[in-house]
């Protein structure tokens, strides 16, 4: 078989680069399934940071990657826990700069990260079977930002987080924000708090 090459051109005057579409489909509304408003992850590359790295290399990796949250893993594909901007910007930081006497820039993400063992997780089939209100009744009752969907183990594979649903993302699919009232939490630091 003879092989022949590509025809190539010069780019013309005004080219651009194209731009991601959200997939269109039905508008989402507080009926609409579950899994609606979660970022699947076997679809969309986690975003990822190393335990080691500083804040302000994880802030830069938010922008980045256009994130609120990170995935901190020490040795793929395995999570150590999660980075979020508010873990940035909170009280964590500002109490470990007092507690240790260190500066920020000299903070690293493992200081200021929710390991995996703190953070609230829903099972992918429970997902499956609810709407988009129950969703966010569930982000209100653990009074927080983001959930982790966990698909539980299978032929091949033991348990995996399968993808993040974010009030963020709900907020901008529905069109309305969802209030947010700051609430003291009994083992960390101020925990978020939902309201209609």
């Amino acid at each position: 078989m003879r092989h022949t090459t590509l025809r190539t051109f010069r780019f013309p005057e005004g080219t651009c680069i194209a731009q991601a579409q959200p997939p269109a489909g039905v508008p989402v509304t507080p009926a609409s399934p579950g899994r609606a408003v979660m970022t699947d992850l076997t679809h969309v590359r986690a975003a990822t940071i190393a335990p080691d790295m500083r804040l302000a290399e994880a802030r830069q990796t938010m922008i980045h990657q256009g994130v609120r949250l990170l995935f901190v893993v020490s040795e793929m594909p395995c999570v150590d826990g999660l980075i979020t901007s508010t873990d940035l910007e909170g009280e964590r930081p500002t109490r470990i700069i007092s507690a240790r006497s260190v500066r920020y820039e000299d903070l690293t993400v493992a200081d200021v990260m929710s390991p995996l063992s703190v953070l609230d997780a829903i099972d992918l089939e429970d997902l499956a079977h609810s709407n988009v209100a129950q969703v966010i009744d569930t982000l209100k009752q653990v009074g927080r930002r983001h959930l982790i969907v966990v698909q539980k183990a299978g032929q091949g594979h033991g348990p995996r987080v399968r993808g993040v649903i974010s009030l963020t993302q709900i907020e901008r699919q529905l069109g309305q924000t969802i209030g947010l009232v700051e609430q003291a939490d009994n083992f960390r630091e101020t925990r978020p708090t939902l309201t209609a």
